[in-house]
């Protein structure tokens, strides 16, 4: 388990003062001068070297994404775009953060916009979190007052502003290409890769997104070093991590932990562990809605990293570990995950645009057992079409649900589609 002396959100149940003073209390903004002067190179080696990955669900190398940013010379300005739209369900930990450790937050986004040549930082907020944003807003308007950002930030010779824009809810804004159109007030629709934002990004200049999660850990990795946040996790896995831990646990909560975790200690130290014991449990999925669950036998021996969930053919995404006892109806937990991925589809891709709606009427059938069980398989083949076949990973995350459904409770599937058509015979 992770010491307090080890956590870099030491504010993340708001218990403490949020305010510009309280962070510098904890040690935020403390000689950031000195830590833009070791130059952009520095920064970018360093989070290279404290192997940080992409915390939005991804799980790309964050320093190796900064690198790929043009070098200040170039003719275009070049801009960091944080991505706040926290719209995975099971998902609250970037919430946490905006609402209080904010001065995390806007000191990373200095940090990283020095060490890929961006002068403006924009942080795209959800459509529902108003409060975060009112409270995002309070602290950049502080760290101005200041000299933190803005000309000559924190006397740094780099001049640095920070923009909120606050998205109108859509889930599809969370890719970061979608996110892009949207910022440039145009419907939030992804955009073909390449070319890639790093090259053509928002306003056609060179562009890189990333989570608040990513960004924020930045100036504490600086601070304390990247051996320090290597020490964490498995080879390829390092770090802290906030995991969001809800459905059928004890104790709800959001929590940071080192990387590699084994899931049951997780749940059982910060949860409160499942309701009614682990005996109890049925299913997990572990990185939020978009990845597949795994059955309780394969949690037993979990462990809460992007390579070992990947090797089970499931995925750490987000870290929002949505906990399912034996008593809920599974085949309907994944048919309402369905629903969400129909409405938010954003039309744009074919598979996306029909083939959402139609896994979610089979599944909807499935539900009451009213199908017949060829149809498992044409559900899987027509899933396989979507997955891979569209231009952002919404078709993917359509389709892992029921990917993972069928691979670990195909046979629940199957005797409900077999009791219901008993019952019609009976009933004959």
């Amino acid at each position: 388990m992770l010491k307090d002396k080890d956590r870099i959100f030491s504010n993340l149940y708001g218990m403490k003062d949020r305010s510009i003073k309280g962070s510098m209390q904890r040690g935020h903004w403390d000689n950031t001068a000195k830590l833009i002067k070791q130059g952009a190179t520095w920064i970018v080696d360093e989070i290279k070297g404290s192997g940080l990955r992409g915390r939005g669900g991804a799980g790309f190398p964050t320093g190796l994404k900064w690198s790929f940013m043009p070098k200040p010379e170039a003719k275009k300005p070049s801009y960091l775009v944080v991505n706040a739209d926290e719209s995975e369900p099971g998902t609250c930990k970037d919430r946490e953060i905006l609402r209080h450790e904010p001065h995390t937050l806007i000191e990373g986004c200095l940090l990283a916009g020095f060490a890929m040549g961006a002068h403006t930082a924009y942080i795209y907020v959800r459509g529902e979190y108003v409060r975060e944003r009112e409270a995002l807003q309070i602290a950049i308007n502080e760290a101005y007052s200041k000299g933190f950002i803005g000309k000559n930030a924190s006397k740094s010779g780099w001049d640095f502003d920070v923009f909120v824009h606050h998205g109108a809810g859509a889930y599809i804004c969370g890719e970061e290409t979608a996110l892009l159109e949207s910022l440039e007030g145009k419907k939030g629709m992804p955009r073909m890769k390449p070319p890639f934002p790093a090259m053509a990004g928002l306003y056609g200049c060179p562009t890189t997104v990333n989570n608040v999660e990513s960004i924020a850990v930045v100036p504490t990795i600086l601070r304390r070093g990247a051996s320090w946040f290597s020490k964490f996790g498995r080879p390829n896995n390092f770090g802290t991590k906030l995991f969001c831990l809800s459905g059928h646990v004890n104790s709800p909560c959001v929590v940071e932990e080192e990387m590699s975790i084994p899931l049951k200690e997780l749940i059982d130290k910060h949860g409160g562990g499942v309701r009614g014991g682990w005996k109890n449990l049925k299913a997990v999925i572990p990185g939020g809605a978009s990845v597949p669950l795994l059955p309780a036998n394969i949690c037993e021996d979990a462990l809460m990293d992007f390579d070992w969930l990947k090797e089970q053919k499931s995925g750490l995404g987000t870290g929002a570990v949505i906990v399912m006892d034996s008593q809920t109806d599974v085949i309907k937990a994944i048919w309402r995950l369905s629903k969400f991925y129909k409405h938010e589809s954003c039309g744009q891709c074919t598979p996306c645009r029909e083939g959402t709606g139609w896994m979610m009427r089979v599944m909807e059938r499935f539900v009451s057992g009213n199908a017949e069980l060829e149809e498992i398989d044409s559900l899987l083949e027509v899933s396989k079409q979507i997955e891979g076949h569209t231009i952002c990973a919404l078709g993917d995350a359509a389709a892992w649900p029921i990917q993972g459904l069928m691979r670990h409770f195909r046979h629940e599937v199957e005797s409900r589609i077999k009791t219901n058509k008993n019952s019609h015979l009976a009933a004959e």
